[in-house]
């Protein structure tokens, strides 16, 4: 089977088993051979399933945005009622420890998209900025929404839960990046 025919059940379950290892391990130094053993396969049977080991890391990228991706629905079908919720929610997210493997490798994807825009990540960046104001935006009143102000204000909410993540990634200070995100989000909602 080649990598655009439909999906099997192998490859699927190999994805997942792949998925789970670079949430540990990143996706910097992904070398087939180890994570073929890691996962219970071999670089000739990912090669076959995914093409090529770049497919692989766009099937991989593509997985990690799912779950970003599925916060981003649930908060859109809630019809939080205004910014400031769907901004607090979005950074009780990113703080849960749970999701710490998925943004230490959204963060490594993040970087390399923007190095290496033609390559396995091109647009990945592009992509979440994409995903995250469109749902900012959804939760701005309708007279907000469309104006210079009403884009300045979400974005300004994304750079502050983005620098935040990355603060909290760092260093592990739930409580400072906690109080500094609420700062920031009274600052921004009340002009």
């Amino acid at each position: 089977m080649a990598h655009d025919d439909p999906p099997s059940a192998r490859r699927d379950e190999l994805l997942e088993l792949a998925y789970r290892y670079v949430l540990q391990h990143g996706l910097g130094d992904l070398s087939l051979r180890p994570l073929a053993s890691a996962i219970g396969s071999s670089p000739r049977v990912l090669l076959f399933l995914f093409g090529s080991k770049d497919e692989l890391v766009r099937a991989l990228l593509s997985r990690a945005r799912q779950e970003e991706y599925g916060l981003v629905q649930e908060l859109r079908a809630s019809r939080s009622p205004d910014l400031e919720t769907v901004a607090r929610r979005v950074w009780t997210w990113l703080a849960d420890p749970g999701h710490r493997g998925l943004l230490v490798l959204w963060t490594e994807s993040y970087a390399r998209s923007l190095i290496a825009p033609a390559g396995s990540w091109g647009g990945f960046a592009t992509a979440t900025v994409r995903d995250w104001l469109e749902l900012f935006a959804a939760a701005q009143p309708d007279d907000e929404r469309d104006t210079p102000a009403g884009e300045a204000r979400r974005t300004l909410v994304l750079a502050a839960l983005r620098g935040a993540m990355l603060d909290l990634l760092a260093t592990g200070d739930q409580a400072r990046t906690t109080a500094a995100v609420s700062l920031a989000i009274a600052r921004v909602i009340d002009g």
